[in-house]
């Protein structure tokens, strides 16, 4: 083959070049990687890759505005993506409080302060983040989402943010008490007028109760009257659901005789009984607004029926599973509904009234029942339930459940020499900052339902000086009342919030 050999050589020669060049080039190129000096000479990555026309870029997720809910975040984009400051933890413009320490948490976590925060008092309204610029950013971005607000809107959402009015302070108000403790001699009992019993320090009746972060419109007769319209307020409970109903009837005019004011009972079958001595309730209306107030006693919130009707000694079926009669026939005329019971679920008051536990309509067996605890809970959710499920029948009606009022007796009970001496305010506290309601049964009985809850007890359970004490014209010696309060006194406040909630109510149905 002509010049064969000396190709043979050529060729292999330029095989050998390329191969040099590409060992450097691979020992090179290795040595850049390695080297921070060399590879800081490098062109970026974006400068060495072009790519193609054919291959579309996808653009990186622009960053959320606060106004999203953070819980939409995944967890990964949370603890990965440093650059957002763990913007986990950042309140939505929603939210109540915006906290100084933003720290990760797990999503679920902070879901349920998303959901703690959603119906609580507001007063921001832009999200802040803590670490520098960005919380300009985030403020800048609300503004954007929400535009700028006037003073007059930005008032009008507090306005119409849901208030806890279970959580404030009492202070002394020289306008207190709403109605004089020597009158109200139309409605109030005189077992429960402190002010014509021996007791003489009365600096209770000068506390109001000042819900944090929200104000509570003032209390007047006459606008109570005008918001409840042609409508009906009921109170079905025990005694101090009969308290709460004078309370609210000696606030409503002053505590002054109103002869105008008509005993509607009748209509409502609270007449006494043959053979009784007082109704089972009270009903009454005032003619100027077509305003009824009634009370019906109802201590168990559950039906009680005479096993043997002819004889007077009879037991009580006490049907746990059953709603009171009275709520069966009446429910339709009621607008606003205030549910209580409690003090009577012990086996001596079973005893006394000859009530025995009914489910299902026969005996109950059931030994986790028979419990007292739990029979009242299971009672408490079926009436509560029942109502709810009649509610869709009644869009006018709005139902409280009112949680218990607390007890304050020290070194015994009632009858075993247990007292409540103390009448200083305050001595044992007068704020009340926690979120949950201290009637762990109550607030669970309503949750999930339309019932809302009139919580007192915390509040309550600061202000053992308002009760009774030894000071009552009807105890035996030696036993105090820590259970029923003074009037005026405590059960005012509760009305005072029941009638802030009820504007809420009117405002919304109307």
């Amino acid at each position: 083959m002509k010049g064969g050999p000396y190709k043979l050589r050529w060729r292999a020669k330029e095989l050998s070049l390329i191969l040099i060049v590409l060992v450097g080039a691979t020992i090179l190129i290795w040595t850049w990687d390695k080297s921070p000096v060399l590879s800081s000479s490098l062109p970026s990555k974006n400068q060495l890759l072009q790519l193609s026309p054919d291959i579309k870029t996808v653009p990186l997720e622009p960053k959320r505005h606060v106004r999203e809910d953070i819980s939409t975040l995944t967890q990964s984009e949370v603890i990965n993506n440093e650059e957002e400051h763990h913007v986990d933890k950042i309140p939505s413009i929603d939210t109540a409080e915006s906290s100084s320490d933003f720290e990760t948490v797990p999503i679920q976590k902070k879901e349920e302060e998303a959901a703690k925060h959603k119906h609580g008092p507001k007063k921001e309204k832009t999200g802040v983040i803590k670490s520098g610029s960005s919380s300009t950013q985030i403020e800048e971005t609300n503004n954007v989402i929400l535009g700028e607000k006037t003073s007059e809107q930005e008032e009008k959402i507090v306005e119409n943010q849901a208030c806890n009015y279970a959580k404030g302070k009492w202070l002394i108000d020289d306008r207190r008490p709403l109605y004089s403790g020597f009158g109200c001699k139309q409605w109030l009992a005189p077992m429960w007028a402190c002010r014509l019993m021996q007791r003489q320090d009365f600096t209770f009746e000068k506390l109001r109760w000042q819900p944090k972060d929200c104000e509570m419109e003032e209390f007047e007769g006459s606008k109570f009257l005008k918001r409840m319209r042609d409508k009906t307020l009921a109170f079905v409970g025990d005694s101090l659901g009969r308290q709460q109903f004078q309370s609210l009837m000696c606030m409503i005019t002053s505590g002054k005789d109103s002869l105008d004011v008509l005993n509607v009972g009748k209509e409502y079958g609270l007449v006494v009984p043959p053979g009784g001595k007082r109704p089972n309730g009270w009903a009454y209306q005032f003619p100027s607004t077509n305003t009824t107030v009634l009370y019906y006693w109802s201590s168990s919130l559950c039906d009680l029926e005479p096993l043997n009707v002819k004889d007077p000694h009879t037991e009580y079926a006490m049907h746990l599973d059953r709603p009171p009669v009275f709520l069966h026939q009446f429910l339709h005329k009621i607008d606003v509904l205030v549910l209580n019971s409690g003090h009577h679920w012990n086996r001596g008051k079973l005893r006394a009234n000859r009530w025995v536990m009914y489910v299902g309509g026969v005996p109950n067996t059931n030994r986790k029942i028979a419990d007292m605890g739990s029979a009242k809970n299971f009672t408490i959710h079926s009436t509560i339930k029942w109502i709810d499920s009649q509610l869709p029948k009644h869009p006018h009606l709005k139902v409280f459940y009112r949680s218990i009022s607390p007890r304050h007796f020290v070194n015994g009970d009632w009858n075993t020499g247990g007292s409540c001496n103390n009448t200083t305010p305050m001595s044992i506290g007068k704020e009340v900052l926690q979120e949950e309601s201290s009637d762990y049964s109550a607030a669970n009985a309503v949750r999930g339902t339309a019932v809302k809850l009139l919580d007192i007890t915390a509040l309550s359970q600061v202000r053992d000086e308002g009760h009774i004490s030894r000071f009552s014209l009807t105890a035996s010696p030696g036993v105090q009342d820590c259970l029923h309060w003074c009037l005026p006194g405590v059960p005012d406040t509760w009305n005072e919030i029941l009638f802030a909630q009820i504007k809420s109510h009117i405002a919304v149905t109307e």
